[in-house]
C-alpha cells in the first residue's frame, strides 16, 4: 500500500512538473507572438516611413525638374516675342514705304519723280525689314528636357529586405599585442557596401582556445566602429589571454559573430604580501603604507575592513598557485626593515612592473631579492638583493643598491619607477615610466627565483602589476645588449 502511495506521489510530482514547464512554455509562446506583432508592426512604420522618405525625395525633384522646363519655356517664348516685335515694326514700316512707292509712281513731273525714287531707294536700303532673319531664334522643341526612368524604375523594382550581413573575419596575423594595447584587424568576407559600423566584444579569460560557458566574465562592449580596425588601450592584464570577436551591422540588423580569436596577454601579476610586512607598513592588494602606530591600526585599511588578513592569502590568490609558495612561512620583517615582499615569484621570463610614491615619501627602496630573506634584512643590503633607493630626508639622494654597496644616480628622481627583470638572461633594470629612460642596470646570474621588494618610511608607495615588457624598453635593452653596455660595480655574479 506504501509503495503504491510512494509511486503515486512520485507520478504526482511529475506531472506537476511537466504542467509547471508546459505553463511556462505556454506563457513563452505568448510572450513570443505578442513580440512577433510588436516587431512586425515596427517594421511596418520604418517601411512606411523609408516609402514616405522615398516619395519626399521624388516630390522634391519632379518640382525641381518642372521649375526648370518652366524656366526654359519662359526664356523660349521671351525670346520669340522680342524677334515678333521686331517683325511687327519691321513690317509696318515697310508697309509705309511701299504706300509712298506707290503715291510716287502717278507723279508725272520728271524731277520729281527722279527726287521721288532716289529717296525711296534710300529708305529701301536702310529699312530694317531687309535687315531681318526669317528664322525664329529658338525651337519650339522640349524634348531635352524629357526624362527616363526606366533604369531607375528596375531598381525600385529591384529593392528588397536589408540582407543580414555576413561574419567578419579576424586577421590574426594582423592583430597586435604591445604596450599594454590590444590592436585588432579584421575583414569582410566580401565587399558589402551596405554596412553601416561593426561591434566589437572582448573579455579576459585565464583559458587558451575557444571561449567557454561557464566560468567566465561577461563580455564588453565597443559599439559604431567605422573602421576595420580598432585599439583596445589602456589594459591591465591581469588575466592570460583576451577573447574577442566583431560583428557587422547594416542599418537594420547585426549580423553574426565572428569566430572569436583568443591573444595572449603576457604580464606579471602578483600582489603585496601582507602576512610578512613589517608592522609598521599597512598593506593592500597593491598598496602600502607606512604606518607610525606600529600596526595598532592594521584592523582598517583605507576605510576597508582587513580582519584576519594577517593570517590569509587574497581572496584572488590560491593557496595552491606559486605565490602561496613564494611566501613560504617565515616571521614579519621587523626593526628597521620596514618591508613587504610580493607573493609571486619571478622563476623565468621577462617582467615588467611599476611603482608610484606618494609625492611626501621620505624614504624608499623598490627591487628584488631571493626568497626567505632575514627578518632584519633590508634591501640592497645583502648580497641576495638589489634595489634603488630614494631619500628625501633633509636632501634628496637616488641610489643604486646591492651587497650593501650604493651608486649614487645623479639623474633626477622619477614620479613613476619601471623595474624590468629578465631572470634569464640575468638582468634587472630600472627605467622612468613615464620616460622609458634608463635610470640604472644590475646584471647578475640569478641563483634563487626573485620576489619583487619594497620598503617604505613615512609615505606611500602604489604598485602597478598586469603590466607587459614595453616596446620602448625592449628597444632599449636590445640596444644596450647589442653595445655591449656598461657594467655597474655593484653587479655580481651569484
Amino acid at each position: 500500500m506504501d509503495e503504491e502511495r510512494e509511486t503515486l506521489q512520485r507520478i504526482v510530482s511529475t506531472l506537476v512538473n511537466k504542467n509547471d514547464e508546459i505553463h511556462n512554455f505556454i506563457d513563452m509562446l505568448n510572450h513570443t507572438i505578442s513580440n512577433v506583432q510588436v516587431n512586425s508592426s515596427n517594421a511596418i512604420s520604418e517601411l512606411d516611413e523609408e516609402f514616405d522618405g522615398l516619395y519626399s525625395v521624388l516630390h522634391e525633384m519632379k518640382g525641381s525638374m518642372a521649375s526648370t522646363i518652366q524656366q526654359e519655356e519662359a526664356r523660349k517664348i521671351q525670346a520669340l516675342q522680342d524677334q515678333l516685335s521686331q517683325c511687327s515694326r519691321a513690317l509696318e514700316s515697310s508697309e509705309e514705304l511701299l504706300e509712298l512707292a506707290v503715291q510716287s509712281l502717278d507723279i508725272k513731273n520728271p524731277v520729281e519723280l527722279i527726287e521721288a525714287a532716289r529717296q525711296i531707294k534710300d529708305s529701301v536700303t536702310v529699312a530694317s525689314a531687309f535687315r531681318l532673319s526669317l528664322k525664329p531664334k529658338v525651337s519650339d522643341s522640349m524634348t531635352h528636357m524629357m526624362v527616363d526612368f526606366a533604369l531607375e524604375k528596375r531598381m525600385l523594382q529591384a529593392v528588397k529586405f536589408l540582407p543580414v550581413p555576413k561574419a567578419p573575419e579576424i586577421d590574426v596575423a594582423a592583430c597586435l599585442v604591445a604596450d599594454n594595447c590590444i590592436t585588432i584587424s579584421w575583414r569582410m568576407p566580401e565587399e558589402d557596401s551596405r554596412i553601416d559600423h561593426f561591434v566589437l566584444e572582448y573579455r579576459k579569460t585565464n583559458f587558451d582556445g575557444l571561449p567557454r560557458l561557464k566560468g567566465e566574465q561577461h563580455w564588453e562592449l565597443v559599439d559604431y566602429i567605422k573602421a576595420t580596425q580598432y585599439t583596445l588601450s589602456g589594459l591591465r592584464f591581469d588575466t592570460k589571454y583576451m577573447n574577442l570577436r566583431v560583428q557587422a551591422c547594416n542599418k537594420a540588423v547585426a549580423g553574426e559573430y565572428s569566430d572569436p580569436v583568443t591573444l595572449e596577454t603576457k604580464a606579471f601579476v602578483f600582489s603585496l604580501d601582507s602576512t610578512s610586512s613589517h608592522l609598521n607598513l599597512k598593506v593592500e592588494d597593491t598598496y602600502v603604507e607606512w604606518d607610525p602606530t606600529g600596526g595598532k591600526g592594521q584592523e582598517k585599511i583605507k576605510g576597508k575592513e582587513n580582519k584576519n588578513r594577517s593570517n590569509t592569502a587574497s581572496p584572488k590568490r590560491s593557496t595552491n598557485s606559486p605565490r602561496a609558495s613564494a611566501r613560504g612561512s617565515r616571521d614579519r620583517f621587523a626593526g628597521e626593515s620596514y618591508t613587504v615582499l610580493g607573493d609571486t615569484a619571478v622563476e623565468s621570463g621577462q617582467h615588467y612592473w611599476e611603482v608610484r610614491a606618494q609625492k611626501d615619501c621620505k624614504s624608499y627602496s623598490v627591487g628584488v631579492t631571493y626568497r626567505n630573506p632575514g627578518k632584519f634584512d633590508q634591501l640592497g643590503k645583502t648580497n641576495s638583493s638589489w634595489c634603488i633607493h630614494i631619500n628625501n630626508w633633509l636632501q634628496t639622494t637616488f641610489s643604486a643598491k646591492h651587497n650593501n654597496k650604493a651608486k649614487t644616480l645623479d639623474i633626477p628622481v622619477p614620479d613613476r619607477i619601471g623595474v624590468y627583470c629578465d631572470f634569464d638572461g640575468g638582468q634587472l633594470s630600472f627605467y622612468n615610466a613615464s620616460s622609458k629612460a634608463l635610470l640604472h642596470t644590475f646584471r647578475a646570474k640569478f641563483a634563487q627565483p626573485l620576489l619583487p621588494g619594497f620598503m617604505i618610511w613615512c609615505g606611500g608607495l602604489t604598485v602597478m602589476t598586469g603590466l607587459q615588457v614595453p616596446s620602448a624598453v625592449k628597444t632599449l635593452q636590445k640596444s644596450e645588449n647589442g653595445l655591449g653596455g656598461s657594467t655597474s660595480s655593484l653587479n655580481n655574479v651569484a
